[in-house]
């Protein structure tokens, strides 16, 4: 049987952003922790009696579906034991047990990788730095990544397609899937000039618990990540956060100290993010970390002079999104949950967050303490947590704790 069926049968049970870091140290592949059966699963330690009961659900025959789907969409496989799965994702301990690809996979394997995320909801002038910052990486031989979203994310990707430039869009749904119609024309044409990759079953639907889960790949894959005009609720935040974790730098774009549209990109700054008044600020960092792939052309400019030589109303190959014509944030981002007063948990909270909530006290808890008090998988508990940060109910502390505030 082709391995890849084994690797989207741990997909199928364990879910995406299941801790599979120890797991596949213990069993070597998933194959491996297959063949292995439920006596060794409970033997090792490593698997909740839960993991195990959903471990024997389905078996890698029933990949079959999935296979075939790819096969006839062109979409590639990408697993851990694979020479094209990117180094950076190894290191997660949850990393994810297959990616998806659309076009080019052969672009996972670049080093100078960079992400460009914000608000969907962007101002003229957050989509015009967006769109500046990433054209002039990219024709610096950088890789940008984004999430394939409206906003910022449509203008980083458009940007690097300008230049000629490569570029990837992680998606928060599966392959397939009619999500953001407006944006498939972007979609294929980052396909032909990168790649669109998801963690996610082909056809899985968008929810408000898979663009979390999904930044952790944004970030993880790229050296350094940019944010540009972020509130204070934005779900560009936690793709920085994920970014600290990971080791990673982030940089952020400054902006109206008066708008909340500004808010968190100008907090990571205060608390520690480099400000980026010029393209170079960003690339002085890995110009000669990769002298192989970047090269410093003209990135000396600010994008004040980037912005006069370039007439941007006349060179859209893209239809324009409906936030081109914003000038202010007025609501949240899509992608997250409305913000709500610190400590409330709104009615529209999920299930799965209601119940993380009452099982966080004010002194912090582990995940995996709250993951087995709810009976929550470790994808959905993270899911519900990072709800739960949006709303201001929870926070993380060291040692992956979260206390309720």
């Amino acid at each position: 049987m082709n391995d890849a069926a084994y690797w989207i049968w741990l997909l199928r049970t364990l879910g995406p952003a299941a801790a599979l870091q120890d797991i596949l140290q213990y069993f070597g592949s998933a194959r491996g922790l297959y063949e292995a059966g439920s006596a060794e699963w409970r033997l090792s330690g490593l698997l909740t009696a839960k993991q195990i009961a959903s471990l024997t659900k389905f078996s890698p025959s029933q990949s079959a579906d999935v296979l075939r789907d790819c096969a006839q969409n062109d979409w590639k496989i990408v697993t851990p034991d694979s020479l094209l799965y990117p180094n950076r994702l190894r290191e997660l301990r949850n990393l994810p047990p297959v990616l998806f690809v659309w076009g080019d996979e052969t672009v996972l394997l670049r080093e100078a990788m960079l992400s460009i995320v914000g608000t969907r909801k962007a101002s003229a002038y957050g989509l015009r730095v967006a769109t500046l910052l990433a054209e002039s990486l990219a024709s610096s031989g950088a890789v940008i990544v984004s999430g394939g979203a409206l906003g910022v994310d449509r203008a980083a990707h458009e940007g690097a397609l300008y230049a000629g430039g490569k570029t990837i869009a992680v998606l928060g749904c599966g392959l397939g899937t009619d999500y953001l119609r407006e944006n498939g024309g972007l979609r294929r044409k980052v396909a032909q000039n990168g790649a669109v990759i998801s963690e996610f079953l082909p056809y899985s639907p968008a929810s408000r618990t898979t663009f979390p889960l999904r930044n952790r790949i944004i970030s993880a894959l790229s050296v350094g990540t940019v944010v540009v005009e972020a509130g204070e609720h934005s779900g560009s935040l936690i793709t920085a956060r994920y970014a600290m974790e990971q080791g990673r730098d982030v940089f952020a774009v400054p902006g109206d100290v008066i708008s909340s549209a500004f808010t968190g990109a100008n907090r990571l700054i205060r608390d520690g993010a480099k400000p980026v008044f010029a393209p170079m600020d960003v690339l002085e960092e890995y110009v000669y970390r990769f002298p192989d792939e970047l090269h410093a052309a003209e990135t000396e400019k600010s994008f004040g002079e980037l912005l006069r030589e370039n007439d941007m109303p006349t060179r859209e190959p893209f239809p324009p999104t409906a936030s081109v014509r914003r000038h202010r944030v007025k609501t949240p981002p899509q992608e997250t949950p409305p913000a709500e007063p610190k400590g409330v948990l709104p009615d529209t909270a999920s299930d799965g967050a209601r119940a993380v909530y009452r099982a966080l006290q004010a002194e912090g808890r582990h995940i995996d303490e709250l993951a087995e008090e709810t009976k929550l998988s470790a994808a959905a508990c993270l899911a519900a947590l990072t709800e739960l940060e949006l709303y201001g109910c929870a926070e993380l502390q060291e040692g992956r704790k979260y206390r309720k505030i």
